[in-house]
């Protein structure tokens, strides 16, 4: 089979020429797999089992709801101290898939083992007061959250050998589209659980992560690696070509207002994906069985969104997608933050999906637009750090806000809630400075 650019012509490939290729397929299926992790043990069914080990009252919801955010905060840290080294590794090999690999199967035995944790380690032993089995469940959590964001790095740099030109914002949508898609494959774990056993989802949940990232593994062909001149470097100094890499970026002034501008914008996403369903259950009065219904209505209208998002993005632009990206963004917070009845809930819900499917396709395709090829690599790794400082502060800012207001029940999430809009807003207002030549792009 040929290797995956081989097959980018210069003129655009459309319908099934395009997306039913079998390096870009089995690409997508890869979204399709780690969304699965995502939705299951992300968003839903590691959030509602610590607020059913921790929670109950509308204070000890807050606490539960303190604990899912510091340990993605932790998990993001982590990551921050190691991704720059990861764009890095790219440009000096040209590899990617040989370091996808290793961070997936990690992230599945981790998600595995959490449910072995909680639902078969018996022990009245504690750690800094909380009981060890919940303790262990944390902490693997914070493994596999780690790793999977690690190789999603390499997975996103897969994107500019997969196309060129008005190829990559279509692709980029298909793979969110199908990947939004996993979400709907993923809930089928839903009848193990019911209303309460949420970690029974854990070992299922990996195991179809597994599943569908066989394609990826077994079909995808990555062009040969670049052979390195002179001595192998050491594996630290990729900190200082990534310091050198940062402070070349500020010359590049629109990339470098774009990864301020992002930095906000995740710091939004990251931070509403990890609360969803413990503020709709807590706050909201969602049933989970509803909630799972409106995660449904999320989803297909991210899929939606992504899908569309696409086409918005070859027509309008990047730059001018992703400030009505950020629109829709701020009218579901908003909504959601402010929302007393469930109808209203429910809209922002389905805004929100259009939004956070829309926010990946166009910001991908915003990276590779303003980014030199040579040096794609490094500002994608340039970008994920960004990401993952803000996946940092958001859940911080939201976690410290529950905490200190604790004794004010729900009122302290919806402040906590109501202050990822200042993030936005101060997003937009640095992405709209960013110079952009539609046509240069």
């Amino acid at each position: 089979m040929l290797p995956p650019q081989a097959s980018a012509v210069e003129t655009p490939r459309r319908g099934a020429a395009l997306f039913l290729s079998l390096p870009i397929l089995a690409w997508a299926l890869y979204d399709f797999a780690n969304t699965i992790f995502t939705s299951n043990i992300v968003t839903i069914f590691f959030p509602f089992y610590l607020k059913e080990a921790v929670g109950g009252s509308e204070t000890a919801n807050q606490i539960a709801g303190t604990f899912i955010t510091y340990t993605n905060a932790l998990s993001s840290l982590f990551l921050v101290l190691l991704s720059p080294l990861y764009g890095v590794w790219i440009d000096r090999t040209g590899r990617k898939k040989v370091y996808l690999v290793p961070f997936t199967l990690v992230c599945v035995v981790s998600t595995m083992l959490m449910g072995a944790a909680a639902g078969y380690w018996n022990t009245d032993r504690t750690l800094a007061g909380l009981p060890l089995p919940l303790a262990a469940v944390l902490l693997l959590f914070m493994i596999a959250k780690f790793t999977y964001n690690s190789g999603l790095v390499f997975y996103d740099a897969m994107i500019s050998d997969l196309g060129r030109g008005k190829e990559i914002p279509l692709i980029s949508g298909f793979g969110v589209a199908v990947g939004y898609i996993g979400t709907l494959v993923g809930l089928c774990v839903y009848p193990l659980v019911g209303d309460g056993g949420f970690h029974r989802s854990f070992i299922p949940s990996a195991l179809l992560f597994l599943l569908f990232s066989l394609p990826l593994f077994l079909w995808y062909k990555e062009p040969p690696p670049k052979p390195i001149a002179g001595p192998k470097p050491s594996f630290f100094s990729g900190y200082r070509e990534i310091a050198a890499t940062f402070r070349e970026a500020r010359s590049y002034r629109a990339v470098f207002l774009f990864m301020i501008a992002y930095f906000f914008f995740n710091d939004a996403v990251a931070t509403a994906i990890t609360v969803m369903g413990v503020y709709a259950t807590g706050v909201i009065g969602f049933s989970t069985t509803k909630f799972i219904l409106l995660y449904l209505v999320s989803t297909v209208s991210s899929i939606i969104g992504s899908f569309l998002f696409g086409y918005v993005t070859r027509s309008l632009g990047a730059k001018h997608s992703v400030s009505l990206v950020a629109l829709v963004m701020i009218a579901s917070i908003a909504l959601a933050s402010l929302a007393f009845s469930e109808a209203v809930f429910w809209a922002a819900g389905s805004l929100y999906g259009v939004a956070m499917g829309a926010m990946w396709v166009t910001s991908r395709t915003m990276i590779v637009e303003l980014t030199p090829p040579e040096r794609r690599g490094q500002f994608f790794g340039l970008f994920a750090f960004s990401g993952k400082v803000s996946s940092i502060v958001g859940p911080l800012l939201y976690g410290s806000i529950t905490w200190a207001l604790a004794d004010y029940g729900n009122i302290a999430s919806r402040i906590a809630l109501g202050s990822l809009l200042v993030l936005v807003v101060i997003g937009l207002l640095f992405h709209l400075r960013v110079p952009y030549e539609r046509e240069r792009a």
